[in-house]
């Protein structure tokens, strides 16, 4: 028998369904920096999206014990857009929306930290970070949210487009303009800075 690393996310469910609890953990191990990332960029707020987080995976529990996930279906991406749904629940139930100003940096988000880098490269990568983030604040809210699911959850257009409930082309173009508008915004500052 193959060990769990080896194994798809559709046996790990499989196992899971059968009774097998380690299964499950594994599939959470693979998934748990994605998903929690994606909520952290979406709400702002590590200690909600620690909450958030906690409320996905019940509801993955729930959701794979009563049957409702296809096995044809990509798990993440489906992980995902529940991870989503609840960040937009949270918000219509507090009638809030993530404040822009606020910037996030976690060990998450640096890449995998186990790779030995030096303390310059370090710095380089925080700084690089913090400025994509901050650039990305000061786009509109729908383009952020394209960008956010398609470079940090990793989702195809279409998985983007099922996710937030719209056309392929729609997705397309919030993540294209997201882009757009992040140039934009770097070329200002840059001219900025030698003015």
């Amino acid at each position: 028998m193959k060990r769990y690393s080896e194994l798809t996310d559709e046996e790990l469910i499989k196992l899971y369904r059968s009774g097998d609890d380690s299964a499950f953990s594994v599939l959470v191990y693979r998934h748990k920096n994605r998903i929690f990332t994606t909520i952290m960029l979406l709400v702002k707020d590590r200690h909600l999206a620690e909450d958030i987080f906690q409320d996905v995976f019940i509801k993955i529990i729930n959701a794979l014990k009563e049957g409702h996930y296809l096995d044809n279906s990509r798990f993440i991406a489906w992980a995902v857009r529940i991870a989503h749904n609840c960040c937009i629940s949270h918000f219509r139930k507090k009638n809030a929306r993530p404040a822009f100003a606020l910037i996030y940096n976690d060990d998450i988000t640096s890449g995998d930290s186990r790779i030995d880098i030096s303390q310059e490269q370090r710095i380089i990568i925080k700084e690089t970070n913090t400025a994509v983030q901050a650039l990305m604040d000061r786009l509109p809210e729908t383009q952020r949210e394209a960008l956010i699911l398609r470079y940090y959850a990793d989702l195809s257009f279409k998985e983007i487009a099922q996710t937030v409930n719209v056309g392929i082309n729609t997705a397309l173009g919030r993540v294209r303009y997201a882009i757009i508008n992040m140039r934009k915004l770097m070329e200002r500052e840059a001219l900025e800075a030698v003015l």
